[in-house]
């Protein structure tokens, strides 16, 4: 079920993928009946199936119940404290992969395999024929590609708690990976295996500095990830071209990563050293990236969901390169590759590979993105019952509709809600093709309101474009919300970190232009929010605090303390924590309010 070829070879890797996609159907009967017949005499399966005889698609869809992770996690707590892998999995469990801190709240634990590991080195391998395809000689030179790990978590049985990057960068088939001419980065595996998120992003820097003649291509996993990485390079520029200059590496880089970066230092560089200085000593760093890495071809960053905020942020640094996502991918399972990496960053729709698991999806209503029929939330069997006869397999997804993912894996996951909002866009063969949306229950909500992650980035967005780019010229670096309920009516604060587009001097901030900010995004915000505020009251003025420079490091700083992966945090758009808010509250700079109530006029009966 784990098919291989040459990666190097992208004709046999592009003849794989229209394989894999035409064949779409058989193949996810295969993957379902491999993992039946893998796993069915799992205590989980057991409770469901009734042996042999079950072991078919009619009687796992009737007997075996959609599930979230509350369901579940009492099986891999099990696991986690000591007993054996058969509670979910006939293959032993050999880690556990922790969520994102910053999607959940705390991190959730998802079983894995030695062989999930290879059925993701499978569907790395299968980005490279894709970018072959699109960007010519990409064999040629290096990618920059700015990669880090977090300390795993031993678990009372002895079984390792890690993030899925930092599991697979660990991994023999990441260290140990066969030579990839159209792969190979910038950064000594020593550099990106270094525990010190902080030393590891000076030594990968140093490195894509040294070598900026070979680079082709720049990224991260997340585009928040990278424009952490260029603000470093923008504090720390001096002592990187002090260190290129005199060909050592500074004294606070104690790992033992340190040997491998001086070893491509290779000497003193005083030229090179001068033409980076010159440039990161400019007055704007529009357009930096193209200036320090003259060949590069594109930046490779996931701008997707809630990553497409910083899409103007990095186009201004980026100097018109092509903003690349790749893949869809979670700690629960990787789902699929975007076909067309060189399209506009907002129409990228990743086309799912049919043998990585067993999808089926809930269809979920096209504004609200709650499940269809299911407001009341109440759970009942007749409810439930209905709930899943309207799931529908890989192959049956309507274009235009809105889905929830569920998902049944090797690993030891079966019907799973992995939580992930998305809309058909289409099908390349028989496999169909997704934009990302939202992730599910990310929301604002004050009272009968429910605005939603893309409604929220939507309305920010349409105020950046209206009154921030002119005449004000700041760029719009990070947001996040709290739903202020301190007071009565409650109201919607957004934090906002602002910097001038041609300096890095604090932001002035013109009371005008930020209270309008506040009325376009209330006038973007749904109906409902608009009748709340409107004929209800039941919602105060939205607020917006703009905080210090620095502010959103600070906050992602605060996240990975508390257990978030560097590689896999997403900046929360809705913070509710205590710790979260207090550094929010406690860098605010300038506080706005909207100054008139937003435009609503009764739809129909609602009046």
């Amino acid at each position: 079920m784990i098919p291989s070829y040459d990666p190097n070879d992208t004709e046999a890797g592009l003849k794989l993928l229209e394989d894999l996609t035409t064949n779409a159907e058989a193949i996810q009967q295969q993957v379902l009946h491999q993992i039946l017949s893998q796993n069915s005499g799992t205590q989980y399966l057991r409770a469901f199936l009734d042996g042999e005889s079950d072991k078919n698609l009619q009687s796992f869809k009737n007997k075996v119940p959609v599930v979230n992770y509350d369901d579940i996690k009492p099986f891999i707590q099990r696991i986690a404290d000591g007993e054996s892998s058969d509670i979910v999995s006939a293959q032993p469990i050999t880690e556990l992969l922790t969520s994102s801190g910053t999607s959940a709240g705390k991190p959730k634990l998802m079983p894995s395999t030695a062989e999930e590991l290879e059925r993701k080195t499978f569907f790395y391998s299968m980005l490279v024929p894709i970018m072959n395809k699109y960007v010519n000689g990409l064999d040629e030179g290096k990618g920059m590609y700015l990669l880090f790990i977090k300390p795993e978590i031993k678990t009372l049985s002895g079984l390792m708690a890690r993030p899925v990057l930092t599991s697979y960068y660990k991994s023999q088939h990441f260290r140990n990976r066969p030579f990839n001419k159209y792969n190979v980065y910038t950064s000594p595996d020593q550099t990106i295996l270094c525990q010190d998120s902080k030393q590891s992003m000076y030594c990968q820097l140093l490195c894509g500095l040294v070598q900026r003649s070979h680079v082709l291509r720049v990224g991260a996993v997340f585009a928040s990830a990278f424009l952490r990485a260029v603000k470093f390079l923008e504090d720390h520029y001096k002592e990187l071209c002090a260190d290129i200059r005199t060909g050592t590496v500074t004294s606070w880089i104690t790992d033992s990563c340190r040997d491998s970066v001086l070893s491509i230092l290779n000497g003193p560089n005083q030229e090179l050293a001068d033409e980076i200085e010159s440039e990161c000593a400019e007055k704007s760093w529009e357009g930096i990236l193209r200036k320090l890495w003259p060949k590069a071809k594109y930046v490779e960053v996931i701008v997707t969901g809630s990553m497409a905020q910083y899409i103007p942020t990095l186009e201004f640094y980026s100097g018109g390169l092509p903003l690349v996502s790749t893949m869809y991918a979670s700690s629960e399972c990787y789902f699929g590759i975007n076909l067309n990496p060189l399209c506009d960053p907002a129409d990228v729709s990743y086309t799912l590979l049919p043998n990585m698991a067993y999808f089926e999806f809930l269809p979920v209503d096209d504004k609200s993105h709650e499940e269809i029929n299911f407001a009341s939330h109440s759970n009942t069997d007749d409810e439930d019952a209905l709930k899943e006869d309207l799931i529908v397999d890989l192959v049956n997804v309507e274009v235009g509709r809105y889905y929830e993912i569920v998902i049944t894996t090797f690993t030891g996951l079966y019907r799973y809600r992995v939580g992930d909002i998305l809309k058909v866009t289409g099908f390349h063969n028989k496999a169909p093709q997704f934009r990302f949306v939202q992730r599910r229950n990310v929301v604002l909500s004050i009272d009968t309101d429910k605005t939603s992650e893309e409604d929220l980035l939507n309305a920010v967005t349409q105020a950046k474009l209206n009154h921030l780019q002119q005449p004000s010229s700041l760029l719009l670096m990070e947001y996040t919300s709290y739903a202020d309920t301190s007071s009565i009516p409650g109201h919607y604060v957004l934090f906002w970190e602002l910097k001038p587009r041609y300096s890095n001097d604090p932001p002035k901030l013109d009371d005008k232009t930020m209270e309008d900010c506040c009325s376009e995004v209330e006038d973007c915000l749904d109906y409902v929010y608009r009748r709340c505020r409107n004929r209800d009251k039941s919602i105060g003025p939205l607020e917006i605090r703009v905080v210090s420079l620095g502010t959103f490091d600070s906050l992602m700083d605060f996240c990975v303390s508390q257990g978030s992966s560097l590689n896999q945090y997403k900046t929360p758009r809705c913070v509710k924590t205590g710790g979260a808010l207090e550094i929010l509250d406690s860098r605010v700079i300038g506080r706005f309010f909207s100054k008139r109530v937003p435009r609503w006029e009764p739809l129909g009966l609602d009046s």
